[in-house]
């Protein structure tokens, strides 16, 4: 009975242990059919993400073109051209005292692919005056540099690659790749028994730790998985990668694996794939790479960080070596070749061509137009290429002006160092596009973008929308019209009695429209916008260009209202380009990752202020340069530059703003803490100097307005508003629209008696 019992107990183990079998056995199948899916799944779908690519405007060279030798230099630099002693190869250059030997370098533009070209650039007295082929030894009317990278929007991890096809890899890299991480490659299915011994043997044995990992088993780590150091993972990788060498060739592995590897870090952007690799480490195209800088680069697979050839040369050039003997071992390459390879240096490039943007307000700016017309998830993973209208050099001198000046006031008040903060943004006149953008004194921090966050008062730059408002009126108002500039008190109910103080603390009677903007006078321009309306004047300020909504109160008059120093300009761009709006853009068009035009940024134009009302306030706005608060600037600028300006503060010297513009650029400059505190600074004594810093060093063109036909100029008596004569003291010739100028005139004017009596008296002596 005992007997019959054990019988049957072991026939039940037997069952339970097969069927526990038949269960594992199962699920092992169900696994790996679920691994099989995300193998497949993933390889037959888009592999990797490709960040956008951003670009600045491509410098273009001609005869005529202003551009010295140093700022031709410093583009150089930024494109990562080579001065070489012989200008021979794409991105190298030579100086021959006023001439300059140059091989641009090939480039697919919007409008076509464009051929390297040979030639020699020659400069005279600041200017191009020769442009000419060397080859064929024509003269060119016309050389366009490739256009600075100037930064990327990337995927989540921040990874960038330059995809690659494996026929673009030089073969010494594959041998390389072959010889030092897996030399049965093309003759195991995914994993490498013989090789897992030995890696075996050789930790156990002590003379090494040797993970025995294939190439394919690697990608799949790196493709699919994580750096998690378990037994499930790692045979689920070794599942994968059989799997993975079932259904794709041994040279889709591999190139998926010289796409996938990470390389190196270039700040906050992970450096992937032999590609990128390639031209961040040697400037140059993979299918250019020798023989050691191909080992050099598989050499640091091992450890990106510890062989990194910048920051651990040494380690990096024994590692390279290894390389090189190893691939000797494996037949690759022969002695010969591998000493004559070991005698070369690194030939690693100092500066690496740039991806994490050296300008992040701008590229917050072209981020945030772009997400008006594409998904983010689309910007960071399809390749796209973005031309903007970044000018490197326009934007050197707008971080140099911003800093320099900031520095200066602190020194000169004693304030304490990096207090102060600032934003510059510099466009235009004639197309609207961004050409510099500074989010901060310190012009690379990728934090708080001052340019379109800091939303602050606007103080009097407001004023000009005022005056705009009452010449847009010309039955009721021109520039000479007198305006009240006595005490004002304006109660309303359930709020303390406004009563609007001047600058000066005191009250000037009446005085004339254009001596009250070129003197910012508060009580005026309040009592003149009460007239005109609140609702009018900020009716005005969205036609101008400003888009937020805004609530209207009295006070608004005097801006109190806050807006970003970009919508600042988006109101004088405006005014600058005659009476038409012109959306502020910073990009001109995005290509597909394959160079394909996907979307142009044409100039979308719209009249919004008469032309006549327009160039009124423009003559208005060159007197505060030249008689107002903004005469400070022609301490430093020519007086025929005939800049039109405002300067602005506010309330206890909190922000310190100036908005103006030459003939061909447009440039609003704030000045504030971020605290709130007060700087102790106005308009005139800070923004306005770091404007005149900037323009003084980009040496703009003078404001030459063309008067509308609807305009005529009449001398005018100041302090009366009629009718004088250009001989009479204190004259001033204003511009009117016609129709609207005084037709009564003061004593000295040409309808007045005593102007008859010596009419009379001239008639009779002649």
């Amino acid at each position: 009975m005992a007997k019959r019992k054990t019988k049957k107990i072991k026939i039940n183990k037997i069952k339970l242990f097969v069927s526990m079998a038949l269960v594992g056995v199962f699920a092992a199948i169900v696994y790996t059919v679920y691994l099989d899916f995300a193998v497949r799944g993933r390889f037959e779908g888009k592999r990797f993400a490709l960040p956008a690519r951003v670009y600045a405007r491509p410098l273009e060279i001609y005869p005529g073109l202003e551009l010295n030798i140093s700022e031709l230099t410093a583009e150089l630099a930024l494109l990562g051209y080579r001065q070489t002693a012989a200008a021979q190869e794409p991105g190298t250059y030579r100086w021959r005292g006023q001439g300059l030997d140059l091989v641009s370098r090939a480039f697919t533009f919007g409008d076509g692919p464009q051929e390297s070209t040979s030639c020699t650039v020659r400069f005279a007295d600041g200017q191009v005056v020769g442009l000419q082929d060397r080859v064929v030894s024509n003269d060119l009317d016309l050389l366009r540099l490739d256009p600075a990278l100037i930064g990327g929007i990337y995927p989540g991890e921040n990874e960038d690659r330059v995809l690659i096809k494996l026929d673009e890899v030089p073969p010494s890299v594959v041998e390389a790749l072959i010889a030092v991480e897996d030399r049965r490659f093309y003759r195991h299915h995914g994993i490498d028994p013989r090789g897992i011994a030995r890696a075996l043997v050789m930790t156990v044995s002590g003379k090494s730790v040797q993970g025995g990992s294939t190439l394919t088993q690697q990608l799949v780590k790196n493709f699919y998985l994580s750096a998690e150091r378990t037994i499930r993972r790692k045979v689920t990788e070794m599942v994968m990668a059989v799997l993975l060498e079932m259904h794709y060739s041994k040279e889709e592995i591999l190139e998926t694996y010289l796409n996938e590897v990470y390389l190196g870090q270039d700040g906050n952007r992970a450096i992937h794939g032999f590609g990128l690799a390639s031209s961040y480490f040697f400037d140059k195209p993979l299918p250019h790479l020798g023989l050691s800088e191909g080992a050099l680069l598989v050499g640091m697979l091992k450890g990106p960080a510890y062989y990194s050839p910048r920051h651990h040369p040494k380690r990096a050039l024994e590692r390279r070596n290894l390389v090189l003997s190893q691939m000797v071992e494996a037949g690759f390459i022969t002695e010969q070749q591998c000493a004559a390879a070991k005698a070369d240096p690194l030939g690693v490039v100092d500066r690496p061509p740039r991806g994490t943007s050296p300008y992040p307000a701008f590229l917050g700016l072209v981020h945030r137009q772009l997400q008006r017309d594409y998904r983010d998830e689309d910007l960071r993973s399809e390749g796209l290429q973005i031309f903007t209208t970044l000018d490197p050099g326009v934007q050197r001198v707008a971080e140099k002006a911003l800093q320099e000046r900031l520095t200066r006031l602190e020194t000169v008040r004693r304030m304490p160092a990096g207090s102060l903060q600032g934003a510059v943004v510099v466009t235009a006149t004639q197309n609207a596009e961004v050409q510099a953008c500074v989010g901060g004194r310190d012009p690379r921090f990728e934090g708080f973008n001052r340019v379109l966050d800091a939303r602050r008062p606007i103080g009097s730059l407001i004023k000009p929308v005022v005056f705009l408002t009452a010449l847009q009126r010309p039955s009721q108002y021109t520039l000479a019209t007198l305006l009240d500039d006595s005490p004002l008190v304006l109660k309303q109910a359930g709020t303390e009695p406004w009563r609007p103080q001047n600058y000066d603390k005191r009250f000037h009677g009446k005085v004339p429209l254009r001596a009250a903007l070129m003197h910012s006078y508060n009580v005026s321009t309040a009592r003149l916008g009460l007239t005109l309306g609140v609702d009018s004047v900020m009716d005005n300020l969205r036609r101008l260009g400003v888009e937020r909504e805004m609530t209207a109160f009295a006070s608004s008059l005097l801006g109190a209202n806050d807006l970003s120093p970009l919508e600042i300009a988006q109101v004088y761009q405006c005014m600058a380009s005659g009476g038409f709006r012109t959306p502020l853009h910073a990009i001109r068009e995005v290509l597909t990752a394959e160079g394909e035009p996907l979307q142009r940024y044409p100039l979308n134009v719209e009249q919004v202020i008469e032309p006549g009302s327009n160039y009124l306030l423009t003559t208005a706005l060159q007197a505060v340069a030249h008689e107002g608060t903004a005469q400070g600037l022609y301490n430093r600028l020519s007086p025929t530059l005939d800049v039109a300006g405002k300067t602005g503060t506010t309330d206890d010297y909190r922000d310190s703003w100036f908005a103006g513009f030459t003939g061909d650029r447009l440039g609003v400059v704030w000045v504030g803490r971020d605290d709130n505190e007060s700087t102790g600074l106005t308009g005139a004594s800070g923004a306005m100097g770091i404007w005149a810093d900037l323009m003084l060093a980009l040496n703009p063109e003078p404001l030459l307005l063309s008067r509308p036909e609807n305009v005529e100029h009449v001398w005018i008596d100041p302090p009366s508003g009629l009718l004088s004569d250009g001989g009479c003291p204190d004259a001033v010739e204003l511009p009117f629209i016609v129709g609207s100028a005084p037709t009564e005139s003061a004593p000295c004017g040409p309808r007045s008696v005593e102007n008859s009596i010596k009419n009379w008296f001239k008639r009779i002596f002649q």
